[in-house]
């Protein structure tokens, strides 16, 4: 069984996900919402999936002062998880844990979680996400869990080298694990450990206005076509219009 750690901030403006405010049409308040929907089906689709899942929060004191909060971070993030969980069944066994990240950078936080599951805890598996690859589902989630009987590391592969899916079996070393081209980087910390390297299918993960704009036509296109979507993203974007067209001979979101 494997353990999917969810590498979460509270979604508040400002802090999450800076970039997409500087590069889409969005407000610094509807990055933060959409942030908070993607979240939330992530914590569906692991609270589905055959593993457990970690909702590993930022703490308050890690947080800088302009983006403190009314409430703590850990609340804020329990309360979006029981919301995203509320019409979801789970067994008895399947309850939500929250554990607070420990590390400056990261890297350090993912890597001091996956060390503490698979070495002080002793999990089968562990996962690390972030929470920001909406298309992420149950059944791709148990997919890797097959791929890591077999393999000690399995990567989901995102848009410009990135990873939006650390899947581990064995440790390995996250000093810099998540260096520019992250798959990249990741990839080459497996080898140097003597693990076996798979792969996930090539996913959105969305941290610019780059990504939204291949997210937002998926997205459209399979409500029209009346496939599963992850239905928190999409009836969140869809309520705010958005769509992608040809502008002076560019491809940009518009609302």
């Amino acid at each position: 069984m494997t353990t999917i750690a969810v590498l979460a901030d509270p979604p508040r403006e400002g802090f999450v996900l800076p970039e997409l405010a500087h590069s889409s049409p969005l407000s610094e308040s509807e990055v933060a919402e959409l942030y908070a929907e993607m979240l939330k089906d992530t914590f569906v689709a692991a609270a589905k999936s055959g593993g457990d899942l970690l909702v590993n929060y930022r703490p308050d004191d890690a947080i800088p002062d302009e983006f403190a909060g009314e409430t703590s971070s850990e609340d804020e993030l329990r309360k979006l998880a029981e919301k995203a969980l509320e019409d979801v069944t789970l067994g008895e066994d399947d309850e939500v844990r929250f554990e607070v990240q420990v590390g400056e950078t990261f890297a350090g936080r993912a890597g001091n979680t996956a060390t503490h599951l698979l070495e002080q805890e002793s999990v089968d598996s562990v996962a690390i996400v972030d929470g920001t690859t909406p298309m992420l589902t149950r059944k791709d989630l148990d997919s890797a869990a097959m791929k890591l009987r077999r393999s000690e590391v399995v990567l989901g592969p995102a848009e410009d080298g990135r990873a939006y899916f650390v899947g581990l079996k064995d440790t390995i070393d996250f000093t810099e694990a998540y260096a520019t081209p992250e798959l990249e980087t990741l990839t080459e910390k497996g080898v140097d450990a003597g693990h076996e390297v798979d792969f996930m299918p090539t996913m959105t993960n969305v941290r610019t206005g780059e990504d939204l704009r291949s997210l937002v036509p998926l997205l459209n296109a399979r409500i029209a076509a009346g496939r599963i979507v992850p239905v928190n993203t999409a009836t969140y974007l869809n309520e705010l219009g958005l769509r992608v067209e040809e502008v002076d001979g560019s491809r940009e979101i518009v609302r």
